[in-house]
């Protein structure tokens, strides 16, 4: 198998890596996560590659909302009423592919407080 030089998510937005997509748009992907920690377990990444909330610009911050209503459009196409949205930031915080995503949660009864 050939070597990926570009990041995962990337990867899977360019379509070099396959995932099992729920929804895409101009700037947002949503695909399920392979390792679920819920029944819905879905990751939902901008299309342009910023390794994290930290390295984000003005100019980038209002991919954050696109990707908050991705995940409200998701849940919606998903029927959950309850869900979580989670995003990392960093290692220490439980960030292991370094390109900006959100974890959409549901289908299960969520603990408080997280962690």
């Amino acid at each position: 198998m050939e070597e990926i030089k570009e990041c995962l998510f990337c990867a899977i937005a360019s379509g070099r890596v396959k995932a099992e997509v729920v929804y895409r748009d101009d700037e947002t992907l949503a695909f399920r996560d392979v390792d679920p920690k819920a029944p819905d377990h879905v990751l939902i990444i901008p299309l342009k590659h910023i390794a994290s909330v930290s390295e984000m610009s003005d100019e980038d911050a209002p991919l954050m909302g696109k990707i908050v209503n991705t995940a409200r459009k998701v849940a919606l196409e998903l029927s959950l009423e309850n869900y979580r949205l989670v995003i990392n930031n960093g290692k220490d915080a439980g960030q292991s592919v370094f390109h900006v995503h959100a974890h959409l949660l549901g289908g299960r009864l969520f603990g408080w407080p997280p962690g």
